[in-house]
């Protein structure tokens, strides 16, 4: 089989390189966090000490970071997965960063004979676990059908386009999934301010066309005030911004992305930065004076 490495032992890349791991691909992995390291390694990964030895020891390198110049400083940079690759290598980048970056690495990249993909994920840490992630891939056809069965041990992946697609398409997911968090807050407000229980509220509609993966995953969470980070606001932050800027250089307009932004910089400010962007409902309750942890 061939070896993986895998740069990005978070919240999202451990239990995507352990599924790697259980399906028999050998592992060699590298981050700067050592007890994330320490952790992958005791799974039985290889370690790694650079960018570079995970990229001059393996066929195909799994990148996933937290943003753009993340992703720029692993790749391109002193000690990186560019001065370790080898012409017919693969780079899969799985990051959420702005399309325009995917393409600029890309670039550099094409110049050592090494091609890429964009591979954005979503759904969370429930889904990275269970190998579920929806992944968005941009890039050759050809390069797509050779990292396929890697891919689908971590998820469902399709191709979108070429590079960057896979971007461009995590930016709209990113942007439904937060006005989508936003709406399902707001109305089980409203509901509990007019004295009707949001849980019986959820029950009731979750079957209908309100009904989505966010009211599914997110409003139990709400009912329970458990916002421990599945996906951090902050992260989420990062993604509408790059939204938001891929929309100026369009002349996209896009008000509600913009106002649930707004929401979110206000949970920043307040200190909420680390949890999951469920907690968008405490901006709701904050306004409304109002819980909907059950009484």
């Amino acid at each position: 089989m061939q070896k993986i490495g895998f740069i990005g032992i978070g919240i999202m890349g451990k239990p995507m390189v352990k599924n790697l791991i259980d399906a028999g691909y050998p592992a060699v992995t590298y981050d700067v966090n050592k007890e994330a390291l320490e952790e992958i390694i005791s799974y039985g990964a290889k370690r790694a000490f650079s960018c570079k030895e995970v990229a001059s020891q393996c066929d195909i390198i799994i990148t996933m970071l937290p943003n753009s110049p993340d992703v720029k400083k692993v790749v391109l940079g002193k000690e990186g997965v560019i001065e370790g690759v080898k012409r017919g290598q693969i780079l899969i980048d799985m990051s959420s960063i702005a399309p325009l970056v995917s393409q600029e690495v890309a670039k550099e990249l094409e110049k050592k004979g090494v091609e890429m993909l964009d591979a954005p994920v979503s759904g969370g840490q429930e889904k990275a676990q269970s190998g579920t992630l929806a992944i968005m891939v941009g890039g050759k056809e050809e390069v797509y059908n050779q990292c396929k069965p890697i891919l689908e041990v971590m998820g469902k992946p399709v191709l979108v386009g070429s590079i960057g697609a896979g971007q461009t398409t995590k930016l709209v997911n990113q942007v439904i999934v937060a006005i989508n968090i936003a709406a399902v807050a707001e109305g089980l407000l409203l509901g509990k301010k007019a004295g009707v229980d949001p849980q019986r509220i959820f029950e009731a509609i979750k079957g209908g066309l309100a009904g989505s993966q966010c009211l599914t995953d997110k409003a139990p969470r709400m009912f329970e005030g458990n916002y421990d980070p599945g996906f951090r606001i902050k992260l989420h932050v990062k993604d509408l911004n790059n939204a938001l800027e891929t929309s100026r250089g369009l002349h996209t307009a896009m008000p509600l992305c913009a106002q649930v932004m707004e929401m979110m910089q206000t949970l920043m400010a307040d200190g909420q930065s680390e949890i999951d962007h469920g907690g968008l409902a405490l901006f709701y309750e904050k306004l409304n004076s109002i819980s909907l942890k059950k009484d």
